[in-house]
C-alpha cells in the first residue's frame, strides 16, 4: 500500500512546495495535499513521475512508516534564521539516516551509548569538591565545569582530541554526515530509540565541524530535558564546545606567550580549531586582551579566515560506517544490494555517510550464500 508518510518525507526531504511537486508530476496540488493525507492514492503512471521527481525508487514509497525528526527535539543552531525548506530538507535527511541506522544496527552490534545526562534536572554537579549546579553556576562556568566532568568520565585527561567523531562514535553517539551546502545549516542532534544521533554538515571545514560536533555534544549531554532551541542554550553549548575541545589546564600550559595573527595559527594545530575559536578562548581565559581579542577578530574577517581557515586540517568521518561497508563488501555486497534493500538510491546513503557508501562499496556487489544472514560483528572503536 502506497505509504502516504513516506511520500511526505520525500518531498519535504527535497525541499519542494507542493505546488512545485504538482507541476512536475502532472497533478492538482490537491492531489498532492490527498496522497500526504492519505485520502487519495497515486496512479500507477503518477507513481512513475512522484519517484522521478523526487529521487526516490518506487519501492520506498510502499514501506514501513518512517520516524520523522521534528522541530522541537533537534537542536538547530539558527533555527530562526533557516528557511522552512531547509529545516525540512535537514530533518528529512534525519529521516532517512534513522531508516539506514535501524538498517544496520539489525546487521551489527554497534557501540552501546555512554552520553551521560549532566543536565541541571539531574541535580548536583560536583568540581573540585564543590557542588554546583548547572542553573546555579555563571552561563560561562555552567558549561565549563560540565565539560571538564565529560572529560573526567570518558578519561580524557586534558590531552587535545585527535578524532572527535571517533570519540563520539566510540561512546555510542550515531554519526551521520549532512550535504547541504547551507550556511544555515550547520548541524543537529536528537534522541531516538535511547540512542543519540547527531548530523554534520560536511560543507564546512574541518574546524568547524569539530566545534559543531563538540557543540551538538553539549546539547546532548546537558538539554536531554529542556528544547534543544533558544539562545541562552545555544550560549552554553558553544561554551561547552570551546571548553571541551580547548581545555582550560591545556590551554594554560601550551598557550603562546604574544598573541597574534601568525600565533593563533601556529597554536591552533595542537587542538585542531579554528583561529576564530582560540582567539575567543585565550580572551574568556583572560590571556588576551579585550583590546587584542577585538583586534584579532578583526583582523581574522579581513583575512577572510572565517570562511576560508589558514592551515586548514583534513576532514573526519566515520570510522564505524567505514568499518560497516568494509564488512558488508566482504560479505559480497555492494551499493546496489544495500541500496536495494533499503529502498533508497546509493547517492542518497552516500550523502549521509561521508561519501563512503561509494568509496567503499564499489561495484554492484557478488552476494555470498551467507549474504541475506544478518551480520552480528561487533565493532571496537579505540578512543579518540
Amino acid at each position: 500500500m502506497f505509504n502516504s508518510q513516506r511520500f511526505a518525507l520525500a518531498r519535504r526531504r527535497r525541499g519542494m512546495k507542493k505546488r512545485e511537486l504538482a507541476t512536475l508530476i502532472g497533478v492538482t496540488e490537491r492531489s498532492v495535499s490527498g496522497y500526504e493525507s492519505g485520502t487519495q492514492e497515486p496512479e500507477l503512471g503518477t507513481l512513475s513521475k512522484i519517484a522521478s521527481a523526487l529521487r526516490f525508487p518506487e519501492a520506498f514509497f510502499f514501506g514501513d512508516d518512517p520516524e520523522v525528526p521534528t522541530p522541537d527535539v533537534a537542536s538547530f543552531r539558527s533555527l530562526s534564521k533557516m528557511s522552512a525548506s531547509l529545516r525540512d530538507s535537514a530533518l528529512g535527511a534525519g529521516a532517512i539516516a534513522l531508516l539506514l541506522n535501524d538498517w544496520l544496527e539489525s546487521r551489527f552490534d554497534l557501540p552501546a551509548a555512554d552520553v551521560p545526562d549532566l543536565g541541571s534536572e539531574r541535580g548536583a554537579l560536583t568540581s573540585n569538591d564543590e557542588s554546583l549546579r548547572l542553573d546555579e553556576l555563571p552561563t560561562n562556568q555552567g558549561p565549563e565545569v560540565v565539560a571538564e566532568m565529560l572529560r573526567a568520565q570518558w578519561g580524557l585527561g586534558d590531552h587535545p582530541i585527535k578524532n572527535m567523531i571517533l570519540l563520539l562514535e566510540s561512546k555510542g553517539v550515531r554519526v551521520y554526515s549532512l550535504a547541504i551546502d547551507a550556511k544555515e545549516v550547520d548541524a543537529f542532534s536528537m534522541w531516538s530509540g535511547g540512542r543519540p544521533f547527531m548530523f554534520l554538515n560536511t560543507f564546512k571545514s574541518a574546524e568547524r565541524c569539530r566545534f559543531d560536533a563538540a557543540h551538538e555534544l553539549g546539547h546532548l549531554v546537558m538539554h536531554q530535558h529542556a528544547h534543544p532551541q533558544g539562545p541562552d542554550l545555544e550560549r552554553e553549548a558553544n561554551a561547552f564546545a570551546s571548553a571541551f575541545l580547548m581545555p582550560r589546564a591545556s590551554i594554560l600550559s601550551q598557550a603562546p606567550r604574544s598573541v597574534t595573527l601568525n600565533s593563533l595559527i601556529k597554536f591552533k594545530k595542537i587542538w585542531a580549531v579554528s583561529v576564530a575559536a582560540l582567539n575567543y578562548r585565550l580572551h574568556s581565559l583572560g590571556l588576551a586582551t579585550d583590546w587584542t581579542y577585538r583586534t584579532l577578530c578583526i583582523q581574522i574577517s579581513q583575512e577572510g579566515y572565517r570562511s576560508n581557515e589558514p592551515a586548514p586540517i583534513a576532514h573526519e568521518r566515520s570510522v564505524v560506517l567505514e568499518k560497516i561497508f568494509a564488512a558488508l563488501r566482504a560479505e559480497g555486497m555492494g551499493k546496489a544490494d544495500v541500496a536495494g534493500q533499503l529502498a533508497i538510491f546509493p547517492d542518497e546513503i552516500n550523502e549521509l555517510t561521508f561519501g563512503l557508501m561509494l568509496n567503499v562499496l564499489k561495484g554492484n556487489g557478488q552476494k555470498s550464500p551467507d549474504a541475506e544472514k544478518p551480520s552480528t560483528a561487533k565493532l571496537r572503536l579505540v578512543k579518540g
